[in-house]
């Protein structure tokens, strides 16, 4: 059996965010597979550009890497009680194009926020986000870093070992909910 595909998607652009700290330690702990970052650094959602020029290819690219990953991890900020405009956007564009690449993928979400709950309100809501695409989304365990600046060692490795410990188990699901 070949190794597993991992897609990710931060609802966060800053390289060293910490939803991307998150999502990379969550492949650490899914390996052994291949793990894919998205860039979800996309146009707008626009109908006059998709009319004009179609689907834009960074989207066709991202549409592509869902449809191909065999699992995939969405960590999304939490911006005044909601997941980011950029996870909004681009989850909008992938609903665009003519296949569906969610279809029955199974999809692991976390949050990574500032704030005492950890996000948990974006995460919420970013669930409800997927129904639509008709994922195998895991029920848990669920992961809302709070205080996220500080949950991060200079290597970018966790340093609760709740939240490890909580993360493993979340990859070893998704692991499980993939085949491998």
């Amino acid at each position: 059996m070949s190794e597993p595909i991992l897609l990710s998607l931060s609802g966060s652009l800053r390289q060293n965010a910490t939803n991307r700290k998150l999502l990379r330690e969550a492949a650490r702990l899914f390996e052994p597979g291949t793990h894919i970052e998205a860039d979800l650094n996309l146009p707008l959602y626009d109908g006059d550009l998709e009319e004009g020029e179609g689907i834009p290819k960074g989207v066709q690219v991202l549409a592509g890497q869902i449809a191909c990953a065999d699992a995939v991890i969405i960590s999304t900020p939490e911006y005044n009680k909601a997941p980011s405009g950029v996870l909004k956007n681009a989850l909008d564009w992938v609903s665009r194009t003519k296949d569906k690449p969610w279809a029955n993928k199974p999809v692991a979400v976390m949050s990574a926020a500032a704030g005492r709950a950890g996000g948990e309100r974006a995460q919420m809501i970013l669930r409800s986000y997927m129904v639509p695409f008709q994922t195998r989304i895991l029920q848990g365990p669920e992961i809302h870093l709070a205080d996220s600046s500080n949950e991060f060692d200079a290597q970018g490795k966790l340093v609760n070992e709740r939240y490890e410990n909580a993360l493993r188990t979340l990859m070893q699901n998704l692991r499980s909910e993939a085949g491998f």
